[in-house]
């Protein structure tokens, strides 16, 4: 049955996936121009990757959907939400830090938690503890190839760095809600 016309929902068109769709038309006819072979190749490689990856991104999104399911979003709000403060900062950044794996773990968690509760300035220490202090990071390439000295210095000066990105996201946010406050 139809729905009337004003019940019905417009198509959301994500320009994200536009500009994609167009730089693979683009960078297809750039190889298509160099020859079938060249197009061929770049066709092959690309499903190699595709085929590599897929699992992944579809693991890390089935992942972030059980814990969505799992956690309570009382407990997501009250332990990194907007009242969580400076402890929701310091558990974000320990959990960035514990978190394995590369971006396809990592955003579709932080996905999650966002529709969750989770305050933008835990979820952005959350990431950059995660990009400055992945312990896996650490552990396998750090350590090994730079030393512990090294390691354990660069990790001090790191450690307050998603704090402070924590804390100055969250006073941005607060100064731009009051400005469109004002507008209004």
């Amino acid at each position: 049955m139809a729905q009337p016309a004003e019940k019905r929902r417009k198509p959301v068109i994500d320009p994200s996936l536009v500009i994609f769709a167009a730089l693979v038309i683009i960078t297809a006819a750039i190889c298509y121009s160099r020859g079938e072979a060249v197009f061929d190749k770049g066709l092959d490689d690309s499903l190699v990757m595709m085929m590599q990856i897929l699992p992944k991104i579809a693991g890390a999104i089935i992942l972030a959907g059980f814990v969505q399911v799992l956690l309570p979003r009382e407990v997501v709000m009250q332990l990194i939400g907007e009242r969580a403060g400076f402890r929701g900062l310091v558990i974000a950044t320990f959990a960035g830090m514990l978190t394995p794996g590369g971006p396809i773990v990592s955003f579709p968690l932080i996905s999650a938690l966002s529709s969750m509760g989770a305050a933008i300035s835990t979820l952005i220490a959350y990431l950059i503890s995660w990009e400055l202090m992945g312990m896996q990071r650490i552990l396998i390439w750090e350590l090994p190839l730079m030393g512990v000295n090294f390691t354990v210095l660069r990790v001090s000066v790191s450690l307050f760095f998603p704090l402070l990105a924590g804390i100055l996201a969250q006073k941005l946010v607060t100064y731009l809600d009051g400005k469109l406050t004002e507008r209004r």
